[in-house]
């Protein structure tokens, strides 16, 4: 299938960029309100994806895709929250990242270590451009830093291995904020 550009609140974005805004919306929906995956599954598909809501325009999703990703992210959850954990500052593990950018960096570790055809520098921007979809803050900053992370001990091959470690996997924290006027 051909990645057609469409139309969406005067913003052109690919099907697959679709598929991936729709799935962190139904991680989420499904976090908030216990759904399992096939009930969101039918009703993104049926109700949200391509549809216009209270005003809100929600693009077009390559369908295949939207399924893998979710069915994805929710099947191989244990094995992507400790490495997601890993990736992240100490003493934030995932489960107190805001619930959004919980689903944002869950998606996109399920495409970093299981979809092997995206390339990673592709699939870390994607997420990144999601975030900013969300997010005006800091938060896409975080969803490339650990997603950055994570990459190099998933793929070092492609991205090269964790920085600062000769260790492959290890990773440091994230650096600080420091308050201004300080060095």
């Amino acid at each position: 299938m051909t990645d057609t550009k469409p139309e969406t609140g005067g913003k052109t974005i690919s099907l697959r960029t679709g598929a991936r805004l729709a799935v962190v919306q139904a991680l989420y929906e499904m976090d908030v309100s216990g759904k399992g995956v096939l009930e969101a599954l039918a009703e993104f598909e049926a109700f949200w994806i391509g549809q216009e809501i209270d005003g809100i325009e929600h693009p077009q999703a390559e369908t295949a895709f939207f399924r893998d990703l979710l069915r994805g992210a929710v099947e191989e959850q244990r094995a992507i929250d400790p490495k997601l954990d890993q990736a992240l500052a100490q003493g934030w593990p995932l489960r107190r990242i805001e619930i959004v950018l919980r689903a944002i960096l869950r998606a996109g570790a399920y495409e970093l270590m299981f979809r092997l055809d995206v390339p990673a520098a592709a699939a870390i921007s994607e997420y990144v451009d999601v975030a900013h979809s969300f997010y005006p803050g800091d938060e896409p900053g975080l969803v490339n830093a650990v997603l950055d992370r994570l990459a190099r001990e998933v793929r070092p091959g492609e991205v090269g291995p964790a920085k600062g470690s000769n260790k492959p996997g290890s990773s440091k924290p994230l650096p600080t904020k420091t308050a201004p006027g300080k060095a």
